[in-house]
C-alpha cells in the first residue's frame, strides 16, 4: 500500500471509530502466541501425553479451529503475516536469515491505535527492527534466552532474573494492571518464546515425564521412499539433534543407530512438552486475571502458534515443509457473547486472517490491500457461501538452517500439491487415502485429472495473492530471486 493510501485508510478508520459506541463496549483484544507449539501437543486437539487444562479452557469456553494453516512455516515470516495481513512476498519478510521487517508499513496495531486502542507488544518479536504501532513494547532480542533473559523495553535493555515464560507473563500482567488506560480498549500481543529450540524447561516442570516413556509417532522411522529429493535432503532428523546442546547430556556410552535415535527423541520430546506445560500454566494466570477483574466479559482472546511443528513425525523436529504437521496451526478463540462455548470449526482459516479479524471485531473496516478475511462469521457459527476452499503456501529459506528446499503449493479438503521449484520436482498427496503424506501420486495416471485441477487452482491462488515469483523486502544481505524452472 502506498503511504498516501495508508493515511487515507487511517482517516477512514477514524471516521468509522467516531461512529462506534462508547469505548467500554468495544472488545479488548488479547492475542497469545507460543513459538513452535504443534497442535499435537494440546489435549484439546487430542494429545494423550500432555494435559493443557488452561488452553483447553479456551476451547471449552470458545471455538477450536481444526483447519488453521500458516502461509510460510517459519517464525519471523509468520509474525509479519499476522501483523500485516499480507503474504511474505508483499510484506517483505520472506525468511529468518536475510530479512528485516519494514516497520514503516501499515500493520494491525497501527490501525487499532489510530482508532483509539491502547496497543502493547510483550515477549518474542523476532522481526529484527523495533516494533511500530505499539504504545508500549517490551521484547526479547532475537530468539531470547530461557533463563535470566534480557528484554528491550521501549529501546532500553534490561536483564530479568528467572524463567522466560514466567517473566513474559509477569510483564503482560504488569501492563494490564498498571500501565493500561482503563478508558481505552486494549490490543495486547502476548508472545512466548517457548517451546522453541533448545527446549529448556522451567524449574517447576523439569522432572515432568521422568518416569514415562513417550510413544514414538507412527511415521517415526519414515524412509522418505514415497517422496522426492527435498524430504531426503533436509537436516532436521532426530539424528541431527545436537549433543549436548539439544539433549542437555551426553548419551550412554556405546549407544548408536536406532537406539541413539530413540534416546534423542525421549530427551527432545520430554523437554519440549515440559516447556509447553509452563506456557499452559502461564496462560492460565492471565485468563484468571481477566476473570477476576471482569475484563473477560469483553475481551476477545486468541491463542495460536506461529506455525506447526514436527514432534517426531517422519523422524523430524522443526517445521518449514508444507507437510501437514508444520502447515497446520492450533487456533483457539474465546469471545463471550459471540462465540458458542465448546464449538469447533472445520473451515479453512489462516494466520493471514488474524489482522482482518481483529479489525472487524473492533468494528473497523478491513483495508482493501489486506489479503486475509475476517474470521468473525466463522466465530459466530456462520460460513459465508464464498469462503475459501483451498489455501496457498510458500517457503523461501534455502539455503539455510535444516536444508529445507524452497517450495510453494496448494491444499484443499482432500488433495495437496507441492512444487519444489528449484529442484524442478512436484508432489501430490491424496489426504483422504494417505493422511500421513507418505506416497506422492504425482506420476500416478489415475490422478491425471486431479493434478490438472490442482495446478489450475495453484495458478489461480498465485494470481489472487499477486505472487509473480519476484522477491521483495528489506534485506540484511543480497539474496537473488530464483524463478521456478517449470510452467504450470
Amino acid at each position: 500500500m502506498h503511504y498516501r493510501a495508508f493515511w487515507f485508510s487511517i482517516a477512514s478508520m477514524l471516521l468509522a471509530a467516531a461512529a462506534l459506541p462508547a469505548a467500554p463496549t468495544r472488545p479488548n483484544i488479547l492475542y497469545i502466541m507460543a513459538d513452535d507449539h504443534g497442535y499435537q501437543a494440546l489435549s484439546c486437539y487430542g494429545s494423550k501425553i500432555i494435559q493443557t487444562p488452561n488452553l483447553d479452557r479456551l476451547a471449552k469456553e470458545g471455538m477450536r479451529f481444526d483447519n488453521c494453516f500458516c502461509t510460510n512455516s517459519i517464525c519471523g515470516p509468520s509474525r509479519a503475516v499476522i501483523l500485516t495481513g499480507k503474504y511474505s512476498h508483499l510484506n517483505g519478510f520472506l525468511d529468518n536469515s536475510n530479512c528485516v521487517f519494514d516497520g514503516s508499513q501499515p500493520n494491525v496495531a497501527k490501525y487499532l491505535q489510530a482508532a483509539g486502542y491502547q496497543t502493547a507488544m510483550i515477549g518474542k518479536w523476532h522481526l529484527v527492527s523495533d516494533p511500530t504501532g505499539f504504545d508500549y513494547w517490551n521484547i526479547l532480542p532475537g530468539q531470547g534466552a530461557y533463563y535470566d533473559p534480557v528484554l528491550i523495553e521501549m529501546g532500553k535493555r534490561k536483564k530479568h532474573e528467572g524463567y522466560v515464560t514466567d517473566i513474559i507473563t509477569d510483564l503482560t500482567l504488569d501492563f494490564l494492571e498498571k500501565k493500561r488506560d482503563p478508558a481505552k480498549p486494549f490490543f495486547v500481543m502476548y508472545h512466548h518464546k517457548a517451546p522453541h529450540r533448545n527446549w529448556q524447561p522451567g524449574p517447576k516442570y523439569k522432572n515432568l515425564f521422568d518416569e514415562v516413556e513417550i510413544p514414538e509417532p507412527e511415521t517415526f522411522n519414515d524412509d522418505y521412499a514415497g517422496r522426492g529429493a527435498a524430504a531426503r535432503a533436509q537436516k532436521m532428523r532426530m539424528e541431527d539433534l545436537e549433543v549436548p546442546g539439544d539433549t542437555k547430556i551426553a548419551p550412554p556410552p556405546g549407544l548408536e543407530g536406532a537406539a541413539l535415535k530413540k534416546w534423542k527423541y525421549q530427551r527432545f520430546i520430554k523437554d519440549y512438552l515440559r516447556c509447553v506445560a509452563s506456557v499452559d500454566e502461564n496462560v492460565g494466570r492471565v485468563l484468571n486475571y481477566l476473570d477476576r477483574t471482569g475484563l473477560a466479559k469483553n475481551t476477545l482472546v486468541f491463542y495460536a502458534s506461529d506455525q506447526g511443528f514436527y514432534l517426531g513425525e517422519h523422524g523430524w523436529f522443526d517445521k518449514r515443509f508444507m507437510y501437514e504437521e508444520s502447515l497446520r496451526m492450533p487456533l483457539l478463540v474465546r469471545w463471550p457473547g459471540h462465540v458458542k462455548p465448546g464449538s469447533t470449526s472445520g473451515d479453512f482459516a489462516m494466520n493471514l486472517d488474524f489482522a482482518a479479524t481483529f479489525l472487524d471485531c473492533a468494528g473497523l473496516p478491513v483495508p482493501a490491500d489486506m489479503q486475509g478475511r475476517s474470521l468473525a462469521p466463522l466465530l459466530e457459527g456462520r460460513t459465508p457461501a464464498d469462503w475459501r476452499k483451498s489455501i496457498y503456501y510458500r517457503y523461501y529459506e534455502f539455503p539455510g538452517p535444516h536444508n529445507v528446499h524452497k517450495q510453494f503449493g496448494v491444499r484443499n479438503d482432500r488433495y495437496k500439491l507441492i512444487c519444489f521449484n528449484e529442484l524442478n520436482e512436484w508432489e501430490l498427496y491424496d489426504l483422504q487415502k494417505d493422511p500421513r503424506e507418505l506416497h506422492s501420486v504425482y506420476d500416478d495416471p489415475d490422478y491425471k485429472d486431479v493434478l490438472g485441477l490442482m495446478k489450475a487452482e495453484l495458478q489461480r491462488l498465485k494470481d489472487q495473492y499477486r505472487d509473480d515469483d519476484g522477491v521483495t523486502g528489506s534485506r540484511k544481505k543480497t539474496s537473488p530471486a530464483v524463478k521456478p524452472q517449470m510452467q504450470f
